[in-house]
Protein backbone atom coordinates (compact mmCIF):
# COMPACT_ATOMS: atom_id res chain seq x y z
CA UNK A 1 0.00 0.00 0.00
CA UNK A 2 1.29 2.99 -0.75
CA UNK A 3 1.07 6.43 1.71
CA UNK A 4 0.96 10.02 -0.03
CA UNK A 5 2.36 12.46 2.85
CA UNK A 6 2.93 16.43 1.72
CA UNK A 7 5.08 18.22 3.76
CA UNK A 8 5.99 21.96 3.12
CA UNK A 9 8.21 22.51 6.34
CA UNK A 10 12.17 21.28 5.55
CA UNK A 11 12.15 20.34 9.23
CA UNK A 12 9.29 18.22 9.58
CA UNK A 13 10.86 16.30 6.16
CA UNK A 14 14.56 15.70 8.13
CA UNK A 15 12.51 14.21 11.36
CA UNK A 16 10.39 11.95 9.10
CA UNK A 17 13.20 10.70 7.63
CA UNK A 18 15.47 9.84 10.33
CA UNK A 19 12.31 7.57 11.73
CA UNK A 20 11.67 5.49 8.84
CA UNK A 21 11.81 1.72 9.70
CA UNK A 22 13.54 -0.74 7.45
CA UNK A 23 12.32 -1.94 5.03
CA UNK A 24 10.03 1.16 4.21
CA UNK A 25 11.04 3.24 1.17
CA UNK A 26 10.72 7.10 0.84
CA UNK A 27 10.32 8.99 -2.48
CA UNK A 28 10.78 13.07 -2.06
CA UNK A 29 9.84 15.44 -4.80
CA UNK A 30 11.09 18.52 -3.91
CA UNK A 31 9.32 20.84 -6.59
CA UNK A 32 10.78 24.18 -6.33
CA UNK A 33 13.13 23.19 -3.62
CA UNK A 34 16.46 22.56 -3.98
CA UNK A 35 18.02 20.10 -1.49
CA UNK A 36 21.72 20.80 -0.55
CA UNK A 37 23.20 18.31 1.76
CA UNK A 38 20.53 18.58 4.69
CA UNK A 39 19.27 22.33 4.15
CA UNK A 40 16.52 22.94 1.41
CA UNK A 41 16.36 26.31 -0.50
CA UNK A 42 13.38 27.73 -1.96
CA UNK A 43 14.30 30.07 -4.35
CA UNK A 44 11.43 32.33 -5.91
CA UNK A 45 12.24 33.52 -9.88
CA UNK A 46 11.34 36.95 -10.28
CA UNK A 47 11.45 39.15 -13.19
CA UNK A 48 11.23 43.18 -13.72
CA UNK A 49 8.60 43.86 -16.94
CA UNK A 50 6.98 46.91 -18.18
CA UNK A 51 3.12 46.41 -18.44
CA UNK A 52 1.08 49.32 -19.68
CA UNK A 53 -1.95 50.62 -18.13
CA UNK A 54 -4.59 53.04 -19.61
CA UNK A 55 -3.02 56.16 -21.35
CA UNK A 56 -2.54 59.04 -19.19
CA UNK A 57 -1.83 61.70 -21.87
CA UNK A 58 -1.89 61.91 -25.47
CA UNK A 59 0.91 61.40 -28.05
CA UNK A 60 1.53 65.53 -28.21
CA UNK A 61 5.06 66.29 -27.64
CA UNK A 62 6.23 67.79 -24.43
CA UNK A 63 8.57 70.84 -25.30
CA UNK A 64 7.84 73.06 -22.56
CA UNK A 65 7.36 72.48 -18.71
CA UNK A 66 4.03 73.63 -19.77
CA UNK A 67 3.15 70.80 -21.87
CA UNK A 68 4.40 68.50 -19.10
CA UNK A 69 2.05 70.23 -16.78
CA UNK A 70 -0.98 69.87 -19.96
CA UNK A 71 -0.02 65.58 -19.85
CA UNK A 72 0.13 65.57 -15.87
CA UNK A 73 -0.77 68.28 -14.49
CA UNK A 74 -4.47 67.64 -14.44
CA UNK A 75 -4.24 64.12 -12.62
CA UNK A 76 -1.32 65.21 -10.04
CA UNK A 77 -2.91 68.05 -8.83
CA UNK A 78 -5.99 66.37 -7.77
CA UNK A 79 -4.28 64.07 -5.52
CA UNK A 80 -3.93 64.56 -1.58
CA UNK A 81 -0.80 63.09 -1.02
CA UNK A 82 2.52 63.58 -2.74
CA UNK A 83 3.25 61.63 -5.94
CA UNK A 84 6.63 61.71 -7.90
CA UNK A 85 6.11 60.43 -11.39
CA UNK A 86 8.45 60.14 -14.60
CA UNK A 87 7.55 60.28 -17.72
CA UNK A 88 10.00 59.08 -20.31
CA UNK A 89 10.48 60.67 -23.50
CA UNK A 90 11.80 59.49 -27.41
CA UNK A 91 14.51 62.06 -28.50
CA UNK A 92 12.01 64.32 -30.38
CA UNK A 93 10.29 64.53 -26.85
CA UNK A 94 6.83 62.34 -27.43
CA UNK A 95 6.23 60.62 -24.25
CA UNK A 96 7.04 56.85 -24.25
CA UNK A 97 5.42 56.41 -21.25
CA UNK A 98 4.45 57.92 -17.62
CA UNK A 99 5.52 55.85 -14.75
CA UNK A 100 4.45 56.74 -10.98
CA UNK A 101 7.04 55.94 -9.24
CA UNK A 102 6.48 56.76 -5.40
CA UNK A 103 3.38 57.55 -4.07
CA UNK A 104 3.89 59.45 -0.15
CA UNK A 105 1.92 61.09 2.48
CA UNK A 106 0.66 64.51 2.66
CA UNK A 107 3.89 66.00 2.85
CA UNK A 108 6.36 64.13 1.17
CA UNK A 109 7.23 60.95 -0.99
CA UNK A 110 10.18 58.44 -0.86
CA UNK A 111 11.66 58.83 -4.09
CA UNK A 112 14.95 56.81 -4.47
CA UNK A 113 17.37 57.25 -7.74
CA UNK A 114 17.42 53.45 -9.00
CA UNK A 115 13.13 53.46 -8.97
CA UNK A 116 12.96 56.59 -10.64
CA UNK A 117 15.22 55.14 -13.26
CA UNK A 118 14.14 51.82 -13.63
CA UNK A 119 11.38 52.24 -15.89
CA UNK A 120 13.04 54.66 -18.37
CA UNK A 121 15.79 51.95 -18.91
CA UNK A 122 13.03 49.39 -19.59
CA UNK A 123 11.57 52.32 -22.09
CA UNK A 124 14.53 52.81 -23.82
CA UNK A 125 14.05 56.73 -22.85
CA UNK A 126 15.88 59.19 -24.38
CA UNK A 127 14.87 61.95 -22.03
CA UNK A 128 13.21 62.10 -18.98
CA UNK A 129 10.76 64.68 -17.00
CA UNK A 130 10.21 64.22 -13.35
CA UNK A 131 6.86 65.77 -11.86
CA UNK A 132 5.88 65.62 -8.89
CA UNK A 133 3.15 67.50 -6.89
CA UNK A 134 2.53 69.42 -3.48
CA UNK A 135 -0.63 68.47 -2.03
CA UNK A 136 -0.73 71.50 0.23
CA UNK A 137 -0.85 74.48 -3.04
CA UNK A 138 3.01 75.34 -2.19
CA UNK A 139 5.22 75.21 -5.08
CA UNK A 140 8.19 76.19 -3.53
CA UNK A 141 10.48 72.65 -3.22
CA UNK A 142 12.09 71.89 -0.08
CA UNK A 143 15.81 71.12 0.56
CA UNK A 144 14.84 67.39 0.38
CA UNK A 145 13.49 68.18 -3.61
CA UNK A 146 16.29 69.57 -4.63
CA UNK A 147 19.01 67.39 -3.16
CA UNK A 148 17.01 64.43 -4.19
CA UNK A 149 17.47 66.47 -8.17
CA UNK A 150 21.08 67.06 -8.15
CA UNK A 151 21.15 63.56 -7.54
CA UNK A 152 18.98 62.64 -10.56
CA UNK A 153 20.64 64.73 -12.91
CA UNK A 154 24.14 63.03 -12.05
CA UNK A 155 22.65 59.21 -11.87
CA UNK A 156 20.54 60.04 -15.15
CA UNK A 157 23.49 61.55 -16.81
CA UNK A 158 25.54 58.48 -15.71
CA UNK A 159 22.82 56.38 -17.90
CA UNK A 160 23.28 58.07 -20.40
CA UNK A 161 19.15 59.56 -20.03
CA UNK A 162 19.69 63.52 -19.54
CA UNK A 163 16.85 64.43 -17.06
CA UNK A 164 15.21 67.76 -18.74
CA UNK A 165 13.30 69.19 -15.79
CA UNK A 166 11.76 68.51 -12.40
CA UNK A 167 8.55 70.17 -12.05
CA UNK A 168 6.11 70.73 -9.10
CA UNK A 169 2.57 71.23 -10.04
CA UNK A 170 0.12 71.43 -7.00
CA UNK A 171 -3.47 73.48 -6.64
CA UNK A 172 -5.36 74.40 -9.10
CA UNK A 173 -2.96 73.52 -11.69
CA UNK A 174 -2.83 76.45 -13.27
CA UNK A 175 1.09 77.31 -11.97
CA UNK A 176 4.09 75.41 -11.18
CA UNK A 177 7.32 75.11 -10.27
CA UNK A 178 9.98 74.02 -13.22
CA UNK A 179 13.90 73.68 -11.45
CA UNK A 180 15.03 74.11 -15.35
CA UNK A 181 13.43 77.40 -15.76
CA UNK A 182 13.78 78.93 -11.98
CA UNK A 183 17.72 77.65 -12.49
CA UNK A 184 17.33 76.03 -9.09
CA UNK A 185 19.18 73.10 -9.77
CA UNK A 186 21.46 72.92 -12.78
CA UNK A 187 20.59 70.62 -15.64
CA UNK A 188 22.48 69.48 -18.62
CA UNK A 189 23.37 72.25 -21.00
CA UNK A 190 23.58 70.29 -24.15
CA UNK A 191 20.15 68.64 -23.89
CA UNK A 192 17.00 70.94 -24.13
CA UNK A 193 13.57 70.21 -24.14
CA UNK A 194 13.02 69.78 -27.84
Amino acid sequence: MEEVIEIDDINALVEMITDIPDGVMLEVELGEMQMIGERAFKLEVVSIRLVKDAPVFSKTKITTPETAIEALGNVMSDLDREVVAVINLKTDGTPINVNFASVGTINGALAEPRELLKSSILSNAANVIIVHNHPSGNLEPSKTDISLTHRLVEVFSLMGIPLLDHVIVGGDNKEFYSMHEKGTVVFDNHVVYS
